[in-house]
């Protein structure tokens, strides 16, 4: 295993030994939205064999001959420090063929992982000169869990869609109907983000470091500037602040993207390595890939849809408070629209009651802020519900 004494600049880190993942199964830090639609999709017979067959009509081979042609490989004669880590990183997750690595000259930081038949991983000289050593390692880590979890596969059927839905602008719904699945996909795609970041931790095991990373990624190298709880609290600022109209925008702005808000992936990076599924994980106890053919389907979305469903009733989004009152019951829901459209944004208080339980200060039954027609009512023994 490696001992973190490799540098490229940024000066040496500490040696540490990481624990390593014989066997790993994807599943073990794939967000549940993502495992359901890989458990799905390789359970379909022959899925890969024919997306594999249609590799010439795809632009892989393109993209290897390119990046083979105009960019350095990686090597150990060539950005041996990140051979080093890619190196480590297939150890730790137990890949076993190490997939070839490429630097491409981009000032924008970025790193992909694409490929049908094999994946390979390119990261930019942006994002090499942006990060330090424990940094960048945790990327690597990210990119090797993409390539483990068959990422590559669908994310290169992704940049084909987007790029015949250009070339069927033309046809009359033709470009509707293409868009709708890349819509579809790319909303898999950002919960295939957040599973990438897990295996990224997973590697490196410095949550500070992809922290940084993120931050890094959003406010360039300028670390002495910011603050990593100060990123945060942005997180809970955009999910919380603003009315339905702020939580409409949301959607719209995320929609074209392929990868979550920074903000966003660092809030649900920190909130799964304070869970109890990362402690187990790092105490050994983990779904194995030799099991991955036994895995329910069925299962699989059960869980994706609890965990969407855990989302909506924990969120503070306006839209998802009221997509909460209106799974809670249609009661509570007219409650609100009798008070106006500001009860979809901010609670007000019921009037104040006697000791008899009657409505405070008029003393009859059915008048405006009562308890309507029937007499008063007994006191509202309900248990809140979350994200109300």
């Amino acid at each position: 295993m490696s001992d973190g004494q490799q540098h490229n600049g940024h000066g040496k880190v500490p040696g540490r030994q990481r624990r390593r993942f014989p066997g790993i199964s994807s599943r073990a830090y794939e967000h549940p939205a993502d495992r359901s639609a890989l458990v799905a999709l390789r359970k379909l017979s022959g899925f890969d064999t024919v997306f594999k067959a249609l590799s010439g009509l795809l632009p892989e081979r393109s993209l290897r001959l390119l990046f083979l042609s105009d960019s350095v490989r990686v090597s150990d004669r060539q950005f041996a420090h990140l051979n080093d880590m890619l190196r480590d990183a297939c150890y730790i997750l137990d890949l076993e063929k190490v997939p070839p690595m490429y630097v491409n000259q981009d000032p924008n930081p970025n790193a992909m992982c694409i490929g049908l038949d094999e994946p390979i991983i390119v990261v930019t000289t942006g994002l090499v000169e942006l990060l330090d050593e424990e940094e960048m390692r945790a990327v690597v880590g990210h990119e090797v869990g993409h390539a483990l979890s068959g990422h590559s596969v669908y994310r290169t059927v992704l940049l084909f869609l987007t790029s015949l839905a250009v070339r069927v602008a033309w046809i009359p719904l033709g470009n509707v109907a293409i868009m709708a699945i890349v819509t579809a996909l790319r909303e898999w795609f950002r919960k295939s983000e957040l599973s990438a970041d897990r295996a990224g931790l997973l590697v490196g095991q410095d949550l500070q470091a992809s922290m940084r990373g993120l931050m890094k990624i959003a406010g360039g190298n300028h670390l002495h500037e910011m603050n990593v709880d100060a990123f945060l609290e942005q997180a809970d600022e955009y999910e919380a602040g603003g009315d339905l109209r702020d939580s409409v925008l949301k959607i719209l702005n995320v929609l074209p993207r392929s990868h979550p808000f920074a903000t966003v992936r660092a809030a649900e990076l920190k909130k799964w390595a304070a869970s109890r599924d990362h402690q187990r994980l790092m105490d050994g106890h983990y779904p194995r890939r030799e099991d991955d053919k036994d895995t329910s389907v069925r299962d699989s979305f059960r869980e994706s849809a609890s965990s969407y469903a855990t989302q909506v009733r924990s969120s503070k989004d306006p839209l998802m408070k009221l997509v909460n009152d209106i799974a809670g019951g249609a009661g509570d829901l007219g409650d609100r629209m009798r008070r106006g459209f500001g009860g979809f944004t901010s609670s007000q208080p019921r009037p104040p009651k006697d000791t008899d339980g009657t409505s405070g200060g008029t003393g009859r039954e059915g008048t405006d802020g009562g308890d309507g027609p029937g007499g008063p009512s007994a006191p509202d023994d309900r248990p809140p519900r979350d994200g109300a």
